[in-house]
């Protein structure tokens, strides 16, 4: 009796450090039980296919189980809008494909984007005011462009 020796798992990189959960933005991973996934019947064409499958997925995820710092979750929940339940929680939904599978890759995408849309920090817009050489220049502008249009219309009553 011959006694093989144990083969390592080929689709599992053994210098790749085993973290936990999945990864829903570069750099941000949470357990798969965060993101709690329900299908339903769909609607619009398909024939019986609708009437038979549930393809319509729904994404529902706490904003306070993403582990985002208060500035992003903040603005997260701007950006979802009335996606964001009362209790914080977000949810997601497509049904735009016949498959179940990519109307759940569907919501990832969506849930992605939300969420790099959110890490981007807007610019603070500081009040300016017009320099004196460039208020003086709007008038000289505007002086010749009187000018001008005086000298369209015909000679005065008054020579």
């Amino acid at each position: 009796m011959s006694v093989r020796p144990e083969t390592p798992n080929p689709s599992i990189d053994p210098t790749e450090p085993a973290s936990p959960g999945v990864e829903i933005a570069p750099g941000l991973r949470v357990p798969a039980a965060v993101l709690r996934f329900s299908f339903s019947g769909s609607r619009g064409p398909g024939g019986q296919n609708v009437n038979k499958r549930a393809t319509k997925a729904e994404l529902r995820v706490l904003v306070s189980d993403l582990a985002l710092s208060a500035p992003v979750a903040a603005r997260l929940v701007d950006l979802a809008g009335r996606r964001v339940l009362e209790g914080g929680e977000l949810v997601i939904t497509s049904d735009e494909s016949r498959s179940q599978g990519q109307n759940k890759s569907a919501c990832m995408d969506r849930l992605r984007e939300l969420l790099l849309q959110a890490r981007v920090k807007p610019k603070v817009r500081r009040a300016t005011k017009p320099s004196r050489g460039s208020k003086e220049r709007r008038l000289v502008e505007k002086k010749s462009r009187g000018e001008i249009k005086a000298r369209r219309s015909g000679p005065s009553h008054h020579d």
